[in-house]
């Protein structure tokens, strides 16, 4: 069947060509050479990483990665809980994601109480702390500064008490570098929490929430020049249309709904909680039976996975191929 196939590289909001593939011949192994030479590599099917997003009791655990580089690094967290110290990065802009559960955010800058779906950016240099209530969150560390590029659902402020129940009292500030990876700590002294959160009032800068728009395909929301977090939306019916990445590493974070995803690198069904690499210039369209969301987010810089692989990609065949066209028929 002819398909279409984006050819796009990062930060571009139309693609640099569109070519129509035929899908079979896309997704097959390549032809025999016709000459005595291994001219190409074998690869390994994409691996998905799982972590559920139903909230599980456990004790408090440093944040568990899931992919990382020398200036990326992405982590899964769930909480009940206070975090044990405030945490102030050196060298990176601190995004964070709430999947489930609520989560109160305390900072420099003031307080945000977060609900599923949000977002919101901690600037380097700026010292938090976290109290979740069975809650999940993601935390995407990027070389600072980071822009947002959406406009914000609102943001941070003063609040006294931070949470109901909350006394102030002494407690201990680390400062890290390198992404705020465990071991990687530069000092950890006590600090007084009531000066810390008093110090909002002294600052004019203020952390802004995001949301994506649900009537948009894509809703970028944070940025540099090498990188993008954002997310797509997606729905049943319509025809499959492929997307190349010349320059860019793509994670995908299943948040909402289920997909399949066609890749040259095998087709694996998709859930929420599930995360997957597709590595730059790697064919690759979703196909929903229901409508869902995934997070994005593009690397310019390989972002290796970390993460413990919870299942890989099957090989794509022209039967597979069929049995999706059904799916969509029916």
């Amino acid at each position: 069947m002819p398909v279409v196939e984006d050819v796009m590289v990062l930060g571009a909001d139309a693609p640099l060509r569109s070519v129509t593939r035929d899908e079979n011949l896309l997704l097959s192994p390549p032809h025999p050479p016709k000459v005595p030479l291994k001219l190409w590599r074998d690869h390994p099917l994409l691996s998905v990483v799982h972590f559920p997003q139903e909230y599980r009791a456990q004790p408090f655990a440093p944040p568990r990665g899931v992919y990382e580089n020398d200036e990326i690094r992405v982590e899964w967290q769930t909480m009940d809980n206070r975090q044990p110290f405030y945490h102030r990065n050196c060298d990176v802009d601190e995004i964070s994601y709430q999947i489930a559960g609520e989560r109160t955010l305390m900072t420099e800058l003031g307080v945000i109480e977060h609900r599923p779906g949000e977002f919101s950016r901690i600037p380097r240099g700026v010292a938090h702390d976290n109290y979740g209530r069975a809650e999940s969150h993601l935390l995407f560390y990027l070389p600072a500064p980071v822009a947002e590029l959406a406009p914000p659902d609102r943001e941070s402020g003063p609040v006294f008490p931070p949470f109901p129940g909350w006394q102030p009292g002494a407690v201990n500030e680390a400062v890290t570098q390198c992404m705020g990876t465990p071991g990687h700590d530069i000092t950890v002294f006590g600090a007084d929490e009531q000066r810390l959160l008093e110090q909002v009032h002294a600052e004019d800068e203020r952390m802004t929430v995001l949301r994506a728009d649900p009537g948009l395909a894509t809703t970028w929301l944070y940025g540099t020049d090498r990188i993008r977090l954002g997310v797509v939306t997606t729905a049943p019916g319509g025809r499959r249309r492929y997307r190349r990445t010349l320059d860019a590493d793509e994670i995908q974070y299943q948040a909402r709904g289920t997909r399949t995803l066609i890749t040259q690198r095998g087709v694996v069904d998709l859930g929420p909680g599930d995360f997957v690499r597709i590595p730059l210039g790697i064919s690759h369209a979703s196909v929903a039976s229901e409508p869902g969301e995934y997070l994005s987010l593009l690397s310019h810089r390989e972002l290796p996975q970390i993460g413990e692989t919870s299942r890989t990609a099957e090989p794509c065949s022209a039967a597979l191929l069929d049995s999706l066209d059904a799916e969509v028929r029916a």
